[in-house]
């Protein structure tokens, strides 16, 4: 698999797929590499946070696609490849010989996937695309925050992730398709897209029953209680699903009178309550600890829990989490394991997130460039310290 491209969206894509067995080479810009390398504080052994989670399981090598040089090596690649993904602009893909035309010219049987930021049959095609930029226009925002508050962004890139996920679940597709017609395809996934596809029932407000979405903070917009209070020490989620669930709930927390109430026995009479009700719930969570309510909901069989920190995610509340921390490098980093469980074990770090062109001479032997060609590659194109 050649992975041209950088940041996030198509690093998460290409570690996913090489969790799962691919053999992944980076094509990275010498001197530079990545952009996301230098997204720090915080680094490890000289390379960003950021950088390490995205980019296990994948050989890197540094190619100047200014010099034609450069260029014969990403040909060379793209002859062999499997898949190809990039994240190039369209008029770049095409003047470094990597647009889905020339690939699939050169190799038949390629998977080309493109991770743009608009779509390239579009007036925006040769816009660059930032996450941030897709959350504003891709509606989350305007119901990301509290009610009367301002418009909150995901606090992870998700149009990336998003993207990263449709981009492999396509890229997989596709490898069926050809090992049934031999033959290989073009396909994209541009960020706003992702971004706006997982609007999911939000969008179904708007599309369906003309309701423009709004700001709830933690609550949900059809569900009553299903939302995030304040118990004596900290903050719990209540997550009523059921209206069976509010029944046990309400008995046992000792407030049966709440759910003999005929304005909040159905789901549908406390959404339409939901201002007189979600307040009497308020005053009753404050009265016990995270720990009590934690105890009462597991005993009453409704679903809720505490809002971890981070470290406490990674800590608790079970012994299983720390099976999704995998040390690649004898524990000088920590990376999160892919959620994947296979019949015989998880995926693991084959190669531990790789140095700017650190697998060059191996990559371009494997390509059939001679001892002095690599060489001759090492010293200018395929150089990781070239300016």
């Amino acid at each position: 698999m050649l992975d041209l491209t950088q940041v996030l969206a198509g690093p998460f894509c290409t570690m996913m797929l090489g969790d799962l067995g691919a053999d992944v080479v980076k094509v990275e810009r010498p001197g530079e590499g990545d952009g996301s390398r230098r997204w720090g504080p915080p680094f490890a052994g000289g390379e960003s946070a950021y950088f390490l989670q995205v980019n296990r399981n994948k050989r890197s090598i540094a190619v100047d696609l200014r010099d034609p040089a450069g260029r014969e090596v990403v040909a060379r690649l793209t002859a062999r490849a499997d898949v190809v993904l990039h994240n190039f602009l369209p008029s770049a893909a095409a003047r470094y010989g990597v647009d889905a035309e020339a690939v699939l010219a050169a190799n038949p049987r390629a998977v080309h996937c493109t991770i743009s930021g608009y779509p390239s049959d579009g007036p925006d095609a040769e816009k660059p695309g930032y996450d941030f930029l897709m959350q504003g226009i891709g509606g989350i925002m305007s119901i990301q925050g509290e009610r009367d508050g301002e418009p909150i962004k995901v606090a992870v890139a998700i149009a990336d992730l998003v993207a990263g996920l449709y981009a492999s679940t396509g890229v997989l597709s596709a490898l069926v398709e050809r090992a049934a017609t031999g033959a290989g395809r073009a396909l994209e996934v541009a960020l706003i897209d992702a971004q706006v596809s997982w609007l999911a029932n939000r969008a179904g407000d708007w599309l369906i029953a003309g309701i423009e979405p709004e700001r709830l903070g933690n609550a949900h917009p059809s569900i009553v209680p299903y939302e995030t209070f304040h118990a004596a020490d900290g903050h719990i989620n209540l997550a009523v699903g059921t209206d069976d669930h509010f029944q046990r709930f309400c008995t046992e927390a000792g407030r049966s009178d709440l759910a003999s109430d005929p304005r909040y026995r159905t789901n549908r009479g406390r959404v339409e309550n939901r201002d007189e009700l979600v307040p009497e719930l308020q005053r009753l969570i404050s009265t016990r600890t995270v720990a009590e309510w934690v105890d009462l909901l597991e005993r009453a069989r409704v679903p809720g829990g505490p809002v971890l920190s981070i470290p406490e995610t990674f800590a608790g509340p079970a012994a299983h989490m720390v099976e999704r921390v995998m040390h690649p490098t004898a524990g000088q980093i920590g990376l999160v394991r892919s959620p994947v469980r296979l019949a015989d074990g998880r995926p693991g770090a084959r190669i531990p997130p790789p140095r700017l062109g650190e697998h060059a001479a191996e990559v371009l032997a494997e390509l059939g460039y001679s001892d002095s060609e690599r060489a001759a590659l090492l010293a200018g194109a395929c150089s990781p310290d070239t300016g």
